[in-house]
């Protein structure tokens, strides 16, 4: 099983990273613009949560490309949708902060803090009057915990008794402001441990992640109740390409560097025979291909036409009363 998981997880976290070390790179050609958050360093938080979650609802906050690539949406939609092409998998009309699949119950791409949380309490008590087990996922950073809209959704999570796991990738910093100076509790698993269990894990592991939230997940369908988890991890690139990041220093950077969790990955499985070196080999050959695909899909991709501007604005019941 350890090996089938090593080769999913090195395939999709390497996978992650060279799309969007490849976005940075058409961003700064031009082919991408607006805003682009890069989840570079934290991508065994994300491949490790939607692989140990498995079906029901993921919402997500807008550093959300490796988290959409983890759910099965493929990369060349991805890319087309942050050259704002309608290939895209929100049609052109998202980009990076907005991609969108229900097809896979892929709820993502909030660009408000924390608003997606209630919509995920809400979720998970649809799919308990429903009498569904699948439960939901809900993503989000360090910086959502201090908001109201983060404490409405736990209070109310824990008194309607919903499925709903709450994870959160803490990588120390809301934009540029180090959590040490935005919260009175460091150890953010504490704000919900009134609530519901609650628990503070290594978000370098992408096996501790896993088997973190499968063990919540086996939690909220057998007794339909909440779970919290911390996920320590770190970004390695800024908030966004438009924050260099020098309110960190070199020394901070370097230190989490030597625990890249793609390296990590992939010590530990050379280590224990999961993974071989002609295995990585090839699969890094296949994501180069792919990687290379997307882009020239997203190159030759039409741009939506102007009559897409008055599509997807009221629902189908909406529009037949609405004109």
């Amino acid at each position: 099983m350890s090996q089938t998981l090593a080769e999913k997880f090195y395939y999709l976290m390497k996978l992650g990273r060279e799309l969007e070390v490849r976005c940075k790179e058409e961003y700064l050609k031009g082919n991408i613009s607006g805003f682009l958050h890069l989840a570079i360093g934290e991508e065994a938080v994300h491949v490790g949560a939607v692989i140990g979650f498995g079906k029901g609802d993921l919402f997500c906050p807008y550093r959300e490309h490796v988290l959409a690539l983890a759910r099965g949406i493929e990369a060349k939609y991805i890319m087309a949708e942050l050259f704002g092409k309608v290939t895209g998998v929100s049609k052109g009309k998202g980009g990076s902060m907005h991609l969108y699949e229900p097809k896979m119950d892929f709820y993502g791409g909030n660009a408000i803090v924390a608003a997606h949380l209630p919509h995920a309490v809400g979720a998970a008590y649809a799919r308990k009057l429903m009498g569904e087990k699948a439960g939901v996922l809900a993503i989000f950073g360090d910086g959502a915990t201090n908001s109201g809209t983060f404490f409405e959704s736990i209070n109310m999570a824990s008194l309607w008794e919903v499925p709903v796991l709450f994870l959160c990738e803490n990588n120390q910093y809301a934009i540029g402001t180090h959590i040490s100076r935005s919260s009175a509790l460091k150890d953010l698993y504490l704000k919900a441990r009134d609530y519901m269990p609650s628990v503070q894990v290594d978000g370098m592991d992408v096996f501790v992640v896993y088997e973190a939230v499968v063990k919540a997940k086996e939690y909220i369908e057998e007794y339909g109740k909440p779970y919290f988890i911390e996920a320590l991890t770190y970004r390695f690139e800024g908030h966004s390409m438009a924050d260099k990041g020098d309110y960190r220093s070199p020394r901070e950077i370097e230190s989490f560097k030597r625990r890249d969790p793609i390296k990590l990955l992939v010590d530990k499985s050379l280590q224990m025979g999961w993974l071989t070196e002609e295995q990585i080999r090839l699969m890094d050959q296949k994501i180069e291909k792919v990687i290379e695909e997307a882009v020239e899909f997203a190159l030759n991709s039409p741009e939506p036409s102007e009559g897409e501007l008055y599509t997807d604005l009221y629902c189908g019941v909406c529009s037949d009363v609405i004109p």
